[in-house]
């Protein structure tokens, strides 16, 4: 009922939301109509800052919405200060590592299980759980490779309740990445399978030798899985054939995942955010340390002996040469490598020869796979210069002039005068060259160690 108006008199008890208006602005209808429409426009409003007010619970909306303020300037107004406080967090990671010589294994066989399920496809990763996945696990394949050149990787898919081979074991990081490129092969769907992907990761690496590794990574999403037997028999199995399993959760903790990754020598990790995510990957690129079997397969099992093993290194044919038919992928080309004992010819390397099995690498993928053995030596921060000795050098590796002062902050490693000494030759580097050096050289430039 409209309100009751009685000379130029509007009922204060009325429920209507129109305002108190002056004669000339009422509506003649008996402002019906207006109270209607301004009545919608509040329960419109009502409804978007509902809206607005559940948007805040998604992840990458923390990350985005005042990621400017995680990069503060200094007095000078540069970023120069935050950029080394990054550079310190990492060389403190880095001091905080063991100094002694750890056991690794250079030759490793990786095989990556990627959920392919329903809740692949939530949107509390930005823009999807699955788009995302794809995208690091791309970088993770291209670093994994470029740091282990002497290993090979195989991909498994979990969907349908099933496990499915997506890519075969390979070292060659291309075919790897041409397997997980279509995402419309890739589609998630269905409950994932722990036990099947598992059995199916481990039935192919029971051809392997023991001079390798044997590890599967699993980038789960789910908070169920649907097996068809007892998982802890496929664990068992594991345990037996000596395979580390890690896992990196997208949902919450489950208890099976933590006790695989537990009795494996894995690690485990619920990705936080994508940042988090991304650091949880890539904190599985460097190889593992080995431990002590008798904690995981009984108390009289040791670590076994080492052994020489067999390798080649091929000959190169040039682009000129009359092509020929390659035994990997049986297509005719000129390029390729020769093997050393078979003469049998293949398209890339590192690989196993596919005629006698031999493995065929080149020198310099030797090299860079011992970089994880003997690592740099973390370099010693400077913290006060001679001036009348050290005042006209500069870096030893970029020939840069050194800061006249860098930050008051001596925290995490941090030199207040930029510079970053090798205890080995005592040549000075700057923060820049620092990183460099042991993230990507592998190598003191000073002392050749």
């Amino acid at each position: 009922m409209p309100p009751r108006r009685d000379n130029d008199f509007i009922d204060a008890d009325s429920e209507s939301d129109i305002s108190i208006l002056g004669d000339d602005d009422l509506d003649t209808r008996g402002g019906k109509g207006k109270g209607k429409a301004k009545a919608g426009d509040k329960r419109k409003r009502d409804k978007g800052k509902a809206k607005a007010k559940d948007a805040q619970a998604y992840t990458w909306e923390a990350n985005y919405t005042r990621s400017w303020e995680t990069v503060q300037e200094d007095e000078a107004g540069s970023l120069r200060s935050s950029v080394e406080d990054w550079m310190a967090r990492g060389r403190r990671r880095r001091l905080l590592a063991p100094a002694s010589a750890i056991r690794r294994t250079i030759i490793r066989h990786l095989v990556l299980l990627l959920d392919l399920s329903a809740s692949m496809m939530d949107r509390d990763m930005r823009p999807t759980r699955f788009d995302l996945t794809l995208q690091y696990a791309r970088e993770f394949i291209t670093e994994w490779f470029d740091q282990n050149p002497l290993g090979q990787i195989g991909v498994v898919g979990m969907r349908a309740g099933l496990g499915e081979r997506i890519g075969d074991m390979t070292g060659n990081p291309q075919d790897v990445l041409r397997a997980i490129a279509d995402r419309h092969k890739l589609e998630p769907v269905g409950e994932p399978s722990l036990q099947n992907a598992i059995e199916m990761a481990r039935s192919s690496m029971n051809h392997l030798p023991t001079h390798s590794s044997r590890e599967i990574l699993i980038i789960f999403g789910s908070l169920t899985t649907c097996d068809p037997g007892n998982i802890h028999d496929t664990l068992d199995s594991c345990i037996k054939n000596k395979i580390r399993i890690s896992v990196v959760a997208l949902a919450a903790e489950m208890k099976i995942c933590r006790d695989i990754c537990d009795k494996t020598g894995g690690q485990f990790g619920v990705a936080l955010n994508d940042g988090h995510f991304k650091d949880l990957l890539f904190e599985l690129v460097p190889p593992p340390a080995q431990r002590a079997l008798s904690r995981a397969a009984g108390a009289g099992a040791t670590n076994p002996a080492a052994d020489l093993m067999m390798m080649g290194f091929p000959t190169r044919l040039p682009d000129t040469s009359p092509p020929s038919l390659c035994v990997c992928h049986s297509e005719i080309k000129s390029e390729g490598f020769l093997c050393p004992r078979c003469l049998a010819k293949v398209c890339d390397v590192p690989t196993d020869c596919d005629i006698c099995g031999l493995m065929i690498v080149s020198s310099p993928h030797l090299a860079r796979s011992y970089h994880h053995l003997f690592p740099v030596k973390s370099y010693n921060a400077v913290m006060a210069i001679d001036h009348a000795v050290d005042s006209a050098k500069g870096c030893h590796g970029c020939s840069r002039p050194f800061p006249v002062a860098v930050a008051a902050n001596t925290s995490e490693g941090l030199s207040p005068v930029g510079r970053y000494r090798c205890p080995e030759c005592h040549r000075d580097f700057c923060s820049d060259c620092d990183v460099f050096i042991h993230d990507v050289v592998h190598c003191c430039p000073g002392c050749g160690k």
